[in-house]
Order: structure tokens, then C-alpha cells, then sequence
């Protein structure tokens, strides 16, 4: 994967620079480099907000609020009810009010920002409690963007406020983006700039991390040795911000965020920072004029959310990828669309209606088998064994490579999908909007069916919902599936999804 985030313009197979799309900048090093940890901050704001309640007020007061009208109308079914969805951005926007010596503390004075939103993550709530989980959305994603067609997701914003958009206008293309890509509803949203992180880190006092190896990249001056180090505000701008060096690029660097936000987490979670009233109130008038949120977004009314939430213990995930492409000269991510459906059921729940309903007799379902593992003929061996088992079998058919098995089924066929996912061990059912039938498509994770002898519950047998989570590689490009969303879910997953990286001691690469 080649390193567009340290070079400008891109690199184009043919030896000629792309044309510049509207709203595609293209930013220097130093620009571009710190603007991807802005949204670090997002995520320690709010969970600092959610216990220093004599402060919301101020921090309201402090903070730019941007009327976006959420939750709104999108093309997707929300995937989670009641939960909420926090979008936390982070970009190289310069708050108006931002000094020369400020700038100056970051090495950006020569640099007059830019709005390509380079990190992304969805701070998801359970409703009634349970594992907050942070899913990042990598900034090279390549997706449809309403409006303009395929382009990186980090440009999402910045088509939105072009042309009179405005701040507002940018929020709202890359929300209604990221929900048409991952089927959740978001609620509300947190964004901050590259002086809003900086202050931040100032504000909290230096953070421990652990590394498994030492690092040295010159691009973005990390140099630490293995073990824990101590870092300042200035090193947690390059531990965060580093790319070269890291086994996969720029998936490694969504890890340092998660990673970092989770230690910022647990330290502002505190005895030291909360019950310092001085110390609470520096943090946030130091960051206030550095962030923008919506203006539906109260922050006292996350507090008794907050409340029946382990924020110590937040999970971190990033959505399923398969590989790193380079489309039209750009280097991008490929998002494995076909699974994402079960990637963010793993996260959100089960839907109420599959839970309870009962598989119907194998005789009474219509299934269909796609193929989009790695075995060849997979769905004609399948769409055998089904028929087999009593279900009446269409034809078998091959679609683009994925990571997960899943039963794809339409809603009122909860019955009948239960059947066929109680024969498929390891498979996840999932609720689509599209689908007109119950839908068997086979993943590279090997799942497929299995026979009576050997399957561990028959058809027609009440059992637990096959769970499963997404993640891994596959190949091919995005298909017209990102479409194939999720609905409502009413019951959070009994098993988190992602790592914990608020463990004390806990070490990354």
C-alpha cells in the first residue's frame, strides 16, 4: 500500500498524475500526517464529560455547535434501536481563534490545514448498559459516496462543505456515508481539530504506552524502545500519527488510536484527573474551542448513559477489510461489504424476531447458495447437502469474496432462516434489506453445511443464535451488496467484539 499520506499527489499506474477530483485535496506532509489524530481527542472528551457533570455546562458553552438535524432519514434500517451512535472526527481544521504560538507548539504554522477527515471512529453505546465498542473506519475505505460517486471515505466532509455545504453540509455526507456503509443510525457527533488533541494530551498530563517492539520512523519522529514509555503531548502526536514501519500501514495506525484513546480513557477516568476539580476544568476550556459537536448532541444526558458503562473497559474494533487495492492511482482499503452486515450484529445484538422465533420444518424453505469462499464449487456442494436435509435448494451461484458465512434472509423469514443456520454451523443470520429469500453465502472462514450425522443440532430444534464476527481478508472488490444492512436489534452480543486495550500493561506493535 503506498503512502499517500506522505505524498502529493498520488501515485497514478500510468506515470501521470490523477486529475483532482472536487473536494479531493491533496495535502503536504506535515498537513497530512498530523491531521489524521484530531479525532483521538473526540472519543477522551467525551468519556472526560460523562463523569465531570458541574462541567457540562461550561463545556457547552465553549463548545461550536453545528445544526445537522440528527438522527435523520437514511437509506439504511437502524441497526440498533435504542443504542447510540457518537461519530468522533478528527482533521487538521484551524480554529478560528488558534495563535501563532499555538501552531507553533505543533510544528503547523507554514500550514493552513485542510477538512479531509482522517480519522473516523463510532463510539457505540448499548442501550441499558453493557461494552461500549469504538469501530474505526479507515480513511482510505473505498466506498460510494452519495452524490459523487466512489471515492475515499475521508473525503466524504469535504464534498459535503464545498460549494456553500459548509461545516454542516460536510457532517452531513459523511454521516449519511458512513450509515449507508455500516447500517448504524448515527445520533450524534464529536469534531476536533489537530490543536484540540494537542491541548488535550497538555491538559491530562503524560500517558503511558506499550509497545512489543521498539520504533523508530523519521516521518512522523516516533522514536521509543520496547516496554513502556512516558510520552508528552508532542511524542503522543507521533505515536498516534505513525504509519511507516507498521506491519499493515494504515490498519496498524487505526490500532495506535484505539490503543492511545483507551490509556487517555483510564487515565481520565481517574481519581487524579476527576477528583481534581482545577484539573477537570483545564481539560475541558482547553479543548472547548478546538471541537464542534451537533446541536442536538446534551452532554448531561450521556451521564446516566455513562453510568451503567464500563469506560475503562471499552472494546476497539475496526470494520472488515479485504486488502489494499490501488483504484484510479489511489491507494486505497478495500471494505469487505458482504460481511459487514454480521460484523455489526456481532456488535449490536441479535434481532429480537430471530431470537425468538422457532426453525421452521426444512421442507416448508426456499434457500438459495452463493459462493463467495475460497473452496470452488462450494455452493454446488452446499446447495447438496441441503437438499439432502429436506430444504428445497435453488440454484447455486458465485458472488464476490468474503470473510464470513452468513444466512441472509428478508424480515418475516426469521423462521426459515433459523432452520438453515441450524445447519450451518458458525454461520450468522442476518436481517437484509434486500433480499427477497433466505440466502446461504458461504465465506473463506470455511463454514458450510453439515450433514445430520454430524451437525450438532437437526433442523427443527430449538437452539442458541450461531453467533460470529468478521474481520480478516478477503479479496475482490467491494460489490453492490453494502446494501445488504442489518435492522433493528434489540440484544447486545454476550461476547464483546474487539480488543481491550484499557488494560493496564496491555502492549501492541
Amino acid at each position: 500500500m503506498s503512502d499517500d499520506l506522505l505524498e502529493s499527489p498520488d501515485p497514478v499506474a500510468s506515470g501521470h498524475p490523477a486529475p483532482v477530483r472536487h473536494g479531493r485535496q491533496r495535502r503536504g506532509v506535515v498537513r497530512t500526517v498530523l491531521g489524521t489524530v484530531g479525532g483521538v481527542v473526540a472519543m477522551a472528551l467525551v468519556l472526560t464529560g460523562g463523569y465531570a457533570a458541574w462541567s457540562y455546562r461550561q463545556l457547552d458553552d465553549s463548545v461550536t455547535k453545528v445544526h445537522v438535524a440528527l438522527p435523520h432519514a437514511s437509506s439504511s434500517p437502524d441497526a440498533d434501536g435504542a443504542a447510540q451512535n457518537i461519530l468522533l472526527v478528527g482533521d487538521d481544521h484551524r480554529p478560528a481563534d488558534a495563535t501563532p504560538q499555538e501552531l507553533a507548539e505543533l510544528g503547523t504554522q507554514l500550514d493552513g490545514g485542510a477538512t479531509n477527515t482522517d480519522t473516523m471512529i463510532v463510539l457505540h453505546i448499548p442501550a441499558g448498559g453493557g461494552s461500549a465498542t469504538m469501530i474505526s473506519f479507515p480513511r482510505d475505505s473505498w466506498v460510494q459516496i452519495p452524490g459523487h460517486g466512489s471515492f475515499k471515505l475521508n473525503s466524504a466532509f469535504s464534498d459535503g462543505a464545498a460549494n456553500g455545504g459548509g461545516d454542516a453540509g460536510g457532517m452531513r455526507l459523511l454521516i449519511q456515508t458512513i450509515e449507508n456503509v455500516s447500517g448504524l443510525s448515527i445520533d450524534h457527533f464529536v469534531r476536533v481539530s489537530l490543536l484540540g488533541f494537542y491541548q488535550l494530551v497538555k491538559a491530562l498530563g503524560p500517558v503511558d504506552v506499550c509497545l512489543n517492539h521498539a520504533v523508530h520512523d523519521s516521518n512522523s519522529n516516533v522514536d521509543l524502545p520496547a516496554g513502556k514509555s512516558t510520552l508528552d503531548a508532542s511524542q503522543a502526536l507521533s505515536f498516534v500519527r505513525q504509519r511507516d514501519g507498521l506491519p499493515r500501514g494504515d490498519l496498524d495506525r487505526e490500532v495506535r488510536q484505539q490503543y492511545f484513546l483507551s490509556q487517555e480513557a483510564r487515565m481520565a477516568l481517574s481519581a487524579n484527573t476527576l477528583l481534581n476539580p482545577v484539573k477537570v476544568s483545564n481539560l475541558l476550556h482547553g479543548v472547548g474551542d478546538a471541537v464542534q459537536i451537533d446541536d442536538g448532541l446534551s452532554i448531561p444526558s450521556l451521564v446516566d448513559t455513562f453510568r451503567s458503562i464500563d469506560l475503562s473497559a471499552i472494546r476497539s474494533t475496526t470494520i472488515p477489510t479485504a486488502g489494499t487495492p490501488t483504484i484510479d492511482g489511489y491507494s486505497t482499503v478495500a471494505v469487505d461489504f458482504a460481511a459487514m452486515p454480521a460484523f455489526i450484529q456481532s456488535i449490536v445484538g441479535t434481532p429480537a424476531a430471530y431470537t425468538a422465533a422457532k426453525p421452521a420444518a426444512p421442507s416448508t424453505v426456499h434457500v438459495s447458495v452463493q459462493n463467495g469462499g475460497s473452496t470452488q464449487g462450494g455452493a454446488t456442494a452446499a446447495s447438496t447437502a441441503l437438499t439432502a436435509e429436506g430444504f428445497v435448494v435453488g440454484a447455486p451461484s458465485d458472488t464476490t469474496t468474503t470473510s464470513t458465512t452468513v444466512v441472509e434472509y428478508p424480515k418475516g423469514s426469521e423462521a426459515q432462516a433459523k432452520a438453515v443456520a441450524d445447519v450451518v454451523p458458525g454461520a450468522t443470520p442476518v436481517l437484509s434489506t434486500t433480499a427477497t429469500g433466505v440466502t446461504l453465502v458461504l465465506g473463506t472462514d470455511g463454514h458450510t453445511v453439515a450433514t445430520t450425522s454430524t451437525s450438532a443440532p437437526a433442523a427443527g430444534t430449538t437452539t442458541s443464535t450461531p453467533g460470529g464476527s468478521a474481520g480478516g481478508s478477503g479479496s475482490g472488490t467491494a460489490p453492490s451488496r453494502s446494501q445488504h444492512t442489518p435492522a433493528t436489534a434489540s440484544t447486545p452480543s454476550s461476547k464483546p467484539v474487539g480488543n481491550a486495550y484499557g488494560d493496564q500493561g496491555t502492549c501492541i506493535n
